[in-house]
């Protein structure tokens, strides 16, 4: 569920990290990206027209075995539940395993862009539905890209040292309360107990300019939690709210005790706080008696994270009591934070950069959004990076511009918007940033 609206790249090339030349493995891999760019495109727009929200994912776990199974590869299904990993085997010998990762859920928002491949499915029996789905955060693009790096990969099986794990996983954009995120479900399943990856290459598309790169050098993305408010009151009638317990001004008082903690914690921390979704049994004339609030918390530090979660249940506790009700507080889900470690990207960052070359791949800064492949590059290891894909250009101050805003696919729009876009001809950079990683990682020939 990476947010991307407050992308803010330098400009400037990131510091050299140096590059190898080209050899003939790589112009090969180029070349077979190029014979599978048209069924990348198609397999894309397939998905995009069939999007299915997070542990429910079962025709695009089926499409993605299928195609899988069509390489020959050993593949493993129904992980924690709808997750998918094929195995490439290398010919040659190699002990390093690296896993490719793509998220493969969509969400609850309806699609606004005016393509033909548009989505107007409804979920109606997700928790809380029905609802509208689309992938207005990109898994489309990101399932495509990892098939094809699939078929680009095995054809290269002759070439490979080592062994290539590629991960479609589930559940990224946030399940149901109860339901655990994709990547530690899969852990938690013992997806990779008999083949434990040695790095992790994760990517996200996202609105900066078609194929470019960006990354962050520590923390990219921050660690996430949902966040669960329970006030309990005394129902009444609307005309007489003295015979009751009204819960309402309670939770406008922790909304502004939450404010508050902002001027609490030291301003170089990163970290946000929100209220996005509220339940009651009232109705117009009935105040309820009780009111479940659901929002998250932020932060780039998990320590900050844990400060934070002291200080809204001390907010939750004591805004109840200065109303003479009582009131639950209880936090779900937690992601830890993405980093990126510098010796990581000194190690992987070389293959993406020749891949868009040293001046197309920018430093950006750090951004609340979430992405849980954080929990396999934090037990493996690895790096995680935005692949630009929308009509945008970089103007003063490193932020996209839109090239041609009255186009449906023409302008700067952020991940989770119901206009989100991703161009077509820039999953086949995607194809090419995870072939030449994993061949690189592994070595061959």
């Amino acid at each position: 569920m990476t947010c991307l609206t407050d992308v803010n790249v330098s400009t400037t090339p990131h510091p050299p990290t140096g590059r190898s030349q080209a050899d003939e493995r790589h112009r090969r891999l180029d070349e077979l990206a190029d014979q599978v760019e048209a069924d990348v495109i198609d397999w894309r727009h397939d998905i995009h027209q069939h999007p299915e929200l997070s542990n429910r994912e079962t025709r695009t776990a089926a499409k993605i075995a299928d195609h899988l199974t069509s390489l020959g590869l050993e593949v493993h299904t129904d992980i924690a539940p709808t997750g998918v990993i094929g195995i490439l085997r290398g010919d040659l010998d190699g002990d390093r395993v690296i896993a490719l990762r793509a998220d493969i859920d969509a969400l609850p928002v309806e699609e606004t862009v005016d393509v033909p491949f548009k989505s107007t499915v409804v979920d109606e029996d997700y928790p809380g539905g029905p609802f509208p789905v689309a992938h207005s955060c990109g898994h489309d693009a990101h399932t495509a890209m990892l098939m094809g790096a699939a078929s680009v990969l095995t054809a290269m099986k002759s070439e490979l040292a080592g062994t290539v794990l590629f991960v479609f996983q589930p559940a990224e954009e946030g399940p149901p309360v109860g339901e655990q995120f994709g990547a530690q479900a899969m852990l938690d399943a013992d997806a990779f107990a008999d083949l434990r990856p040695d790095a992790c290459f994760g990517m996200h598309v996202g609105p900066l300019p078609a194929h470019a790169f960006a990354y962050a050098s520590g923390v990219q993305l921050g660690a996430s939690e949902v966040l669960e408010i329970n006030i309990h009151g005394q129902q009444v009638h609307g005309s007489t709210p003295f015979a009751g317990l009204d819960p309402m001004p309670v939770l406008a008082a922790i909304d502004n005790g939450f404010a508050q903690i902002y001027r609490q914690i030291d301003t170089n921390e990163p970290f946000t706080i929100s209220i996005g979704k509220i339940d009651t049994v009232g109705r117009t004339n009935i105040i309820g008696g009780k009111i479940t609030a659901w929002g998250t918390a932020r932060a780039a530090r998990t320590e900050v994270l844990d400060d934070l979660n002291m200080r809204m249940k001390r907010v939750v506790e004591h805004a109840a009591q200065m109303h003479g009700l009582t009131a639950d507080f209880a936090v779900h889900q937690h992601v830890p934070a993405m980093v990126n470690e510098q010796d990581w990207l000194d190690r992987l960052l070389p293959s993406v950069e020749r891949v868009a070359g040293e001046d197309n791949v920018h430093i950006m800064r750090p951004v609340m959004g979430y992405d849980d492949v954080s929990v396999f590059v934090k037990e493996f290891g690895g790096i995680y990076i935005v692949l630009g894909g929308q009509n945008v250009r970089f103007v003063d101050g490193g932020l996209p511009e839109a090239i041609d805003p009255s186009s449906p696919t023409g302008g700067f729009v952020p991940n989770h918007n119901p206009g989100f876009y991703v161009l077509d001809e820039v999953l086949k950079t995607g194809v090419r940033a995870h072939a030449h990683v994993a061949l690189d990682f592994l070595g061959g020939a």
